[in-house]
């Protein structure tokens, strides 16, 4: 359940699947810069670290933020008028170079399919 906006405009956060629960296992550093990405999205802006979510098409993006040593992604979508929605959190741990993960990559594109339905089902 999302959390009713503060700021005029603020687009409510909605997290799919286990997001929510997988971002906050993250380190406290981590989940600050990556909370204040996710901010910056709900009040339609874009953090210099948002990059594009490739294979989704527009409106989908990533922040990837390093902490001694590991890597941790959040991907999430604006595609939807008037909602963000966070489609994965996750630790990176594929096994070769800076590829994510086939699982996650398949993870990512079924939970926006489930944002759009959500979206569609109580839009």
């Amino acid at each position: 359940m999302a959390r009713p906006p503060i700021l005029s405009g603020e687009k409510p956060l909605h997290w799919v699947g286990t997001s929510k629960h997988d971002f906050l296992a993250f380190p406290d550093a981590v989940k600050s810069d990556m909370g204040y990405a996710l901010g910056l999205a709900q009040l339609g802006g874009k953090h210099p670290h948002a990059k594009p979510w490739k294979g989704e098409g527009p409106g989908v993006f990533e922040v990837v933020e390093d902490h001694d040593g590991d890597t941790y992604r959040a991907v999430y979508t604006v595609r939807f008028e008037g909602v963000v929605y966070v489609l994965h959190a996750f630790q990176k741990k594929s096994p070769s170079g800076r590829r994510t993960a086939t699982p996650d990559v398949a993870l990512i594109a079924g939970r926006l399919k489930r944002a759009r339905e959500d979206y569609e089902a109580n839009r």
